[in-house]
């Protein structure tokens, strides 16, 4: 039982720490954007508040991202498949 409780706080301190650096580092020079989730997955090793916060982080930015790049570009099956580059006057020619 002491050791467990030991345990979740030297976690705690540890991630707390590397929550706050990360924290720190968003207004100055640093890493943050890795640093702060990096804190909060060691807390979420302990913590349920920790791995939720972790998760919801990772959706957030994953739509952040989707909406940066637009919707996705599929090929349609009636195009035809990019090929190599054939150079002007160079087509086949029928002899």
């Amino acid at each position: 039982m002491v050791l467990r409780t030991a345990k979740r706080v030297a976690i705690a301190i540890i991630g707390g720490t590397v929550v706050l650096l990360g924290i720190v580092m968003i207004v100055a020079p640093g890493p943050a954007i890795v640093v702060i989730p990096a804190g909060l997955a060691i807390l979420g090793t302990e913590f349920a508040w920790a791995r939720w916060l972790l998760k919801r982080m990772k959706e957030k930015t994953t739509a952040v991202i989707a909406s940066v790049r637009g919707p996705a570009r599929t090929q349609s099956v009636d195009s035809p498949a990019p090929g190599p580059a054939v150079p002007r006057g160079a087509e086949a020619v029928e002899g």
